[in-house]
């Protein structure tokens, strides 16, 4: 077998995606995800002019090699756009191996380590009254895990805090939206909430939340000490963990557990974290760290350290990657939980899955490959619109998205 073609679909129904399409000579197809939130076009570039000329020709079933091939071979290693672009590739030839085998994905990886995949949504609200109501509204869905982000009195415009029940994408507009941050303002009310919730509901359900990287490491230690009569699942993202040294001055001062990852392209980003045991969830998705191939790397690697999987899955990766993600939470065997935003109709419409939700879990289906498709007349009806995250600066114009 050798791939024969293969094109990038960009396409916008409610939000932006990019999808590889690989397709080969007997017939069999597979696709795999490429979204990069804000920066799409780069990445189907990428993929158009470097990395689809390298693929003709070439044996979908050497993954491995492939994998190497586009990750050295190109010199400038790592990376969003080139781990994106990678990751695509990946999916999708995982993909046509489970069509050929006549397998779901993963059956590939070494079958189930699990019967379904515990899943968080996301509960938000204008004030502390609004978030608590909504936890309330996940929890009558069937919801076990819940992650709260509220409006912090005095802050307009919170990140994180959708605008929508259930369908909230944070990209709004061609540039990047200015707001105003203010840390003690935040920690000031963030532990009131997760006070009232306990009040509210008590401990039967997992309660997790994200800092979105807004807090110095003293500053995450002490949110963390204030939060653990609270026992959350986890806090997200507490500081950039560029200095991957900053979370060893969280860990000291907190019990609450940590999670992060959500940005890391490659082990290399968590390596020290995971190896001292500064994190309990590595957050990786298979988009944007290498597709399956690496990111089994990090699973593997995390195991050994006690450190469990928890990955990204808001609404800026494609049912394609949830497809693939789901097989490889079904198979990793230090899975901790998946992060769950709920697509659009439109969306969902546009990519055909077999994955599905229950009770607090989702379950990936028993389709050869990840069980996800493209529907390419119905894609071409949502053209590309370009939107951007926004930034953050503190209230004397202090740029502050760390």
């Amino acid at each position: 077998m050798k791939i024969t073609s293969a094109r990038v679909v960009v396409t916008c129904p409610g939000r932006n995606f990019v999808t590889l399409v690989v397709e080969t000579d007997e017939g069999v197809v597979g696709i795999g995800d490429a979204t990069l939130n804000g920066r799409e076009l780069a990445v189907a570039s990428y993929l158009t002019d470097h990395v689809i000329p390298c693929l003709i020709g070439r044996d979908p079933a050497r993954i491995e090699d492939i994998w190497q091939y586009l990750y050295r071979g190109a010199y400038w290693r790592r990376g969003p756009v080139t781990m994106s672009a990678i990751a695509a590739v990946d999916t999708a030839l995982w993909d046509i191996k489970g069509k050929v085998a006549g397998l779901p994905l993963y059956q590939l990886l070494g079958g189930r380590s699990r019967d379904g995949v515990l899943v968080y949504g996301h509960a938000n609200g204008a004030d502390l009254e609004a978030t608590v109501d909504a936890v309330g509204k996940y929890i009558d869905m069937g919801y076990k895990a819940i992650r709260a982000q509220s409006g912090i009195p005095g802050i307009d415009k919170a990140y994180g805090v959708g605008r929508g029940d259930m369908h909230y994408e944070p990209a709004d507009a061609r540039l990047p939206t200015e707001t105003v941050w203010d840390t003690p303002k935040y920690l000031n009310f963030a532990p009131k909430l997760f006070e009232k919730l306990r009040e509210t509901y008590g401990f039967e359900h997992h309660l997790l939340h994200d800092v979105h990287h807004r807090l110095t490491p003293n500053e995450a230690a002490q949110l963390g000490k204030a939060l653990e009569p609270y026992r959350l699942f986890w806090m997200e993202d507490a500081t950039p963990a560029e200095n991957q040294e900053a979370f060893r001055h969280i860990r000291r001062h907190t019990t609450t557990p940590l999670a992060v990852g959500e940005v890391f392209n490659t082990i290399w980003d968590c390596k020290q974290l995971i190896e001292e045991q500064l994190i309990d969830y590595i957050r990786c998705t298979v988009v944007h760290a290498g597709g399956i191939t690496h990111l089994r790397r990090i699973a593997d690697l995390a195991a050994l350290y006690q450190v469990r999987t928890g990955s990204h899955g808001a609404t800026d990766l494609s049912p394609v990657c949830m497809g693939a993600a789901l097989h490889f939470d079904t198979w990793v065997p230090n899975f901790g939980i998946q992060e769950y935003m709920r697509h659009t109709e439109e969306t969902d419409a546009v990519f055909p899955h077999d994955y599905g939700f229950e009770d607090g879990f989702l379950f990936c289906g028993e389709a050869p490959g990840h069980g996800v498709t493209i529907d390419e007349k119905l894609a071409a009806k949502y053209p590309y619109d370009p939107a951007c995250l926004p930034i953050a600066r503190l209230e004397d114009g202090t740029l502050w998205n760390w």
